[in-house]
């Protein structure tokens, strides 16, 4: 960027926080950026391999890195906060680090990398630890020439079945340990067959929830193919808002392929062999029997929301391809046919109900689309009164917990049936995700928000956000426990499931999407000769019907150093995790407890190293650790997101988020808390194009998130993985103007655009690369928006994504940073902690 031209004043904004008192002194020049470290991490890890043995620093989660697994998983799995475990609980205090490790079970892998592989052990299942029912994994020992195996968690030795057994060699290792993928591979899935495993039966309700002729299960659920239940909000919002019209039609093209607004075909992405079934609800409930029998589907009204049952036996749930013509025409005629209604309520707790009722005894996935607050039938609420009144009291944490009890029961019942649910809300007044969210949050699916909704506007979106739904890895009826070797244990878990035991989480459905974190502790001081390790199981059935359990393992090492703890820390994971522990927080803490805390805890971990790495350094100077410099700009993020930024924000907004980044992976959650900046006016002219012997396309460097950096001649790209926007400033020339958007005048700009025109020029096809590979990234596209300086009011939600600046009702990264200095100079020079006591409550800050 040419350094002649002078950067923009702040765009309109959140009001932000100055900093109060006397400033420390701080050279902007040395504040370390995290860009910095993001650009030189894709350097140094982009063109070679990772491979996972413990005693590697990994690449970050930002980085397209690929990965070789050698037994421990790839950390696109699994990432903890330090790759060297401190020996004793002491040493973890004095670090401060928080002990956590991120599992995103089902993630993505590139491309490039192998895919894992699917073990199958025979009708007795994968070998297990008698003691501690680990699983077998690379880092088991053998023992007895083969007949015994010693657990590398718990220290066991169990008997190894005869059908199994194989002789070791001089090495101990058995002599088909090459052919064996669960003896060399980190991550691993076990084929499940036996009944053992099957999903166990909920337990009896005294009063149950529905209402059913057959008796309850008492036997384990049988795997079969995945159902889905598509449910429908026809009242007047729903109609009026073009939300029925714009699912049905995206529904169609899903199921049996369509056409593109650009005019490409592109093929059906149902999963073959799943079932699909139709429910539409108001103030009564409609089920449609899709039987390829019939000419087209006939319907059964319950008007009784109090006794609520499935009045079908058949033709419930159907094959999609069999039942085509009836699909087809049903999907077709459901928005004229709800054209005339007059009825406004819509009762989402009773199709929610009808839906567990369908699914009971099965599992699958309920996918429900709603446009207005569920006032009428079971879990009725009433509208929301001033939120802004309980912000700042002791009320405040009512606005994250539901208002009615039903809402968290039907979603525990539903996650015990192996139920997930999913909810597309497509709103024009508030609809109280803090109650009805709660659903998805617990059985493992997932909110999609889209306030307002316009068809010419979100249509796009939508159709992504349901392809993606629709096409990702997703299993169902799952069941997942980590388990930890001798000495350290797991303390608390962290994300969106629902917590049947101390010991075991269980969802619905889990998808490539979803992660969780976890915090462990030590019990006991361990042995720095030998590993910790950490095994993550996940026992599911897939779409068409195979139960499996993954399992990814970790083998960590042991360190009593604290220097070696800080050089293995992972920045991403720990990010990762105290923000997982922030949005949990908010259902019973203050949010300014919990912003005042999160600075805390930043401040902690660089002070843990100050007085264990760099105790002879000047009390004057701020010293920060390599593998954490992007620590205080990303705690600040945190503080500046929607949940708990300190501003007016809708109990609606802040829900949503909180539920989103609860579940998101590392790499979503770090490009969501800092996005991606990019200039788009001085691209390099090679920059984002095919290179012309290897075909590979080089991706432009990415700028810092303020104001400061910014030309008003320039276009920039903001991506926080929810929303992209292009800001056009008020200098930027004609030429760039026209390469880009096909226009030469700012006026001429659409300021509803929804996509970036195709045009033949080198400008646009370099960004359509780059939002080629976002999508290849993520699988979805998210909201793309334009807001030109000075004159679109969507300039506010740009500049509040820059988070370096002052805005969201918190400070400028610059005074972030003295703030940060200030609490560790005062706990340095009077000898006192920052976390953990009252010593500085009360402070200036």
């Amino acid at each position: 960027m040419n350094t002649h031209y002078q950067h923009i004043p702040q765009p309109p904004h959140s009001a932000g926080e100055p900093y109060k008192g006397l400033r420390p002194r701080i050279d902007p020049n040395q504040i370390p950026s995290p860009v910095d470290a993001i650009e030189a991490d894709k350097d140094a890890w982009e063109s070679q391999m990772y491979m996972t043995l413990p005693g590697n620093n990994p690449p970050l989660s930002t980085t397209d890195f690929v990965a070789f697994d050698q037994g421990n998983s790839n950390p696109k799995y699994m990432r903890v906060s330090t790759w060297n475990i401190p020996n004793s609980a002491h040493l973890a205090r004095e670090c401060e680090i928080p002990l956590a490790v991120v599992v995103q079970p089902l993630a993505d892998l590139d491309p490039r990398e192998e895919s894992v592989p699917l073990v199958d052990c025979g009708e007795s299942g994968p070998p297990r630890c008698a003691q501690c029912r680990g699983y077998i994994n690379p880092w088991c020992v053998w023992t007895a020439g083969g007949s015994r195996w010693r657990c590398n968690l718990c220290g066991h030795e169990t008997e190894v079945s005869q059908e199994y057994f194989c002789n070791i060699d001089a090495s101990f290792m058995r002599m088909d340990h090459a052919d064996r993928p669960e003896l060399n591979k980190g991550t691993v899935d076990f084929v499940a067959s036996s009944e053992d495993y099957w999903s166990p039966p909920p337990l009896p309700k005294l009063t149950p929830t529905y209402f059913s002729t057959d008796l309850p299960s008492t036997t384990a659920r049988k795997p079969r193919p995945m159902n889905y239940l598509f449910a429908f909000d026809v009242s007047v919002e729903a109609v009026e808002s073009g939300l029925l019209k714009s699912v049905c039609g995206t529904l169609l093209d899903l199921l049996y392929g369509g056409e593109a607004a650009n005019g490409t075909l592109f093929d059906p992405c149902f999963p073959r062999g799943c079932g699909i079934g139709i429910l539409t609800f108001d103030r009564t409930l409609h089920f449609y029997n899709l039987s390829s029998t019939l000419s087209q589907a006939s319907v059964m009204v319950l008007a009784d929301l109090d006794e609520i049952f499935v009045p079908l036996r058949d033709g419930m749930f159907v094959d999609p391809w069999e039942s085509r013509t009836v699909i087809e025409g049903l999907l077709s005629s459901l928005p004229e046919r709800n054209s005339m209604t007059s009825l406004r309520e819509a009762s989402l707790g009773a199709a929610l109900i009808a839906g567990l009722a369908s699914l009971a005894g099965m599992g699958g996935h309920i996918v429900i689309f709603q446009s207005t607050l569920p006032t009428v039938g079971p879990g009725a609420l009433d509208p929301l009164t001033d939120e802004s009144r309980v912000y700042g009291t002791e009320k405040e944490t009512t606005l994250f917990l539901p208002r009615d009890r039903l809402w968290r029961d039907v979603a525990e019942e539903c996650a015990e049936e192996g139920i997930g649910v999913s909810l597309f809300l497509g709103m024009s007044k508030t609809i109280d995700i803090g109650s009805i969210g709660i659903v998805s949050s617990i059985t493992g699916g997932a909110v999609y928000f889209h306030p307002r909704f316009k068809p010419s506007r979100d249509q796009i979106v939508l159709a992504s956000q349901l392809r993606r739904l629709i096409t990702r890895t997703t299993v169902y009826n799952c069941i997942m426990r980590i388990r930890c070797s001798y000495g350290l244990r797991i303390s608390k878990y962290y994300g969106n499931f629902h917590e049947r035991s101390l010991t075991d989480l269980e969802a619905g459905v889990w998808d490539a999407d979803k992660a969780f974190s976890a915090s462990f502790e030590h019990t006991r001081t361990l042995d720095e000769r030998q590993y910790a390790y950490l095994q993550c199981a996940l026992l599911y059935t897939t779409t068409d019907g195979q139960r499996r359990v993954r399992t990814c393992n970790l083998a960590l090492q042991v360190v009593s150093l604290a220097g070696s703890v800080f050089r293995y820390a992972d920045m991403d994971a720990t990010v990762c995790h105290l923000a997982r522990q922030a949005m949990t927080d908010l259902s019973s803490r203050r949010m300014a407890q919990i912003r005042e805390e999160l600075t805390e805890r930043c401040s902690s971990i660089l002070l843990g190293y100050r007085r264990n790495c760099a105790g002879a350094t000047a009390a004057s100077q701020l010293i920060i650790p390599e593998a954490f410099r992007g620590l205080p700009v990303y705690t600040l993020a945190i503080t500046k997101t929607k949940p708990l930024k300190g501003r007016t924000v809708s109990a609606d907004v802040r829900n949503y988020y909180a539920r989103k980044i609860l579940s998101m992976g590392v790499r979503s959650t770090m490009q969501h808390l800092y996005p991606r900046l990019l200039a788009l006016h001085d691209l390099e002219d090679t920059i984002a194009l095919p290179n012309e012997t290897t075909g590979q396309i080089g991706l432009p460097s990415l700028m810092g998130n303020s104001h400061v950096y910014m030309e008003a001649r320039g276009v920039y790209l903001i991506d926080n993985e929810e929303y992209m926007i292009f800001w056009v400033g008020s200098g930027v020339s004609r030429q760039v103007l026209y390469d880009l958007f096909g226009v030469q005048d700012l006026l001429a700009l659409d300021s509803n655009m929804t996509y970036l025109p195709v045009l033949d020029t080198r400008l646009s096809q370099q960004v359509h690369n780059i939002l080629a590979h976002r999508y290849n990234q993520r699988g979805y596209t998210p909201q793309i928006l334009l807001a030109r300086q000075n004159m679109d009011g969507m300039e506010i939600e740009f500049s509040d994504m820059l988070v370096e600046d002052q805005n969201n009702g918190a400070m400028s990264y610059l005074d972030y940073l003295c703030l940060v200095h200030k609490q560790i100079n005062t706990a340095v020079t009077q000898g006192i902690s920052i976390s953990g006591g009252p010593s500085l409550r009360g402070s200036p800050w």
